[in-house]
């Protein structure tokens, strides 16, 4: 299995959320980026549990990677 990719985003207020496209619901917000990061690990693995102390199906990542394009 690959990991689950994350969007990163800085929100309006200069800090950042960040939200997993294959785990719907899954988000964390911080004041700043390696905090929202480590908090989306963290809701990840929270999430990924208690799928399976309830007997639900873990999604497969569906996602390979992502990428920061720059405008033309």
């Amino acid at each position: 299995m690959t990991g689950y990719v994350i969007i990163v985003e800085r929100d309006e207020e200069g800090g950042f959320s960040a939200w997993a496209p294959d785990l719907p619901g899954v988000i964390a917000a911080a004041a700043g980026y390696d905090e929202c990061v480590e908090l989306m690990r963290e809701a990840v693995a929270l999430h990924l549990e208690s799928l399976r102390e309830h007997g639900n199906v873990i999604p497969q990542p569906s996602a390979v990677g992502a990428e920061t394009i720059g405008a033309a």
